[in-house]
């Protein structure tokens, strides 16, 4: 029996190209002024992108059942609801105003 037959594995340098590729337009992105709104999006995108190469290529996840896969996905999925929920609370300057009101009460009073 001829033992030829060997299995494809995935080319760890194309993979590798790809992350560094991903991670040069992170910083790309990060660098020009932008919306805080915008820049997070395409942030937790590109990063989104990069662990996904990382679980299915190097944790060898691609290969993987079915069942694995939806136990990745759920964490995941709940994870970007989260982020996506919040992003109106972590984006506002309300919140900072309510921070440095009583601040400045504390000064004025300290003052006259």
């Amino acid at each position: 029996m001829a033992q030829n037959e060997h299995k494809e594995h995935p080319k760890y340098m194309y993979i590798f190209l790809w992350l560094a590729i991903l991670t040069a337009i992170e910083v790309g992105v990060a660098i020009p002024e932008y919306s805080v709104v915008l820049k997070a999006i395409l942030l937790i995108g590109l990063a989104c992108g990069k662990a996904f190469l990382v679980a299915a290529y190097f944790m060898h996840l691609k290969l993987e059942k079915r069942t694995l896969a939806i136990i990745v996905i759920i964490p995941f999925l709940i994870c970007v609801f989260l982020v996506i929920m919040l992003m109106p609370d972590l984006t506002t300057d309300s919140r900072l105003d309510e921070v440095a009101k009583p601040a400045a009460e504390v000064a004025d009073t300290n003052g006259n």
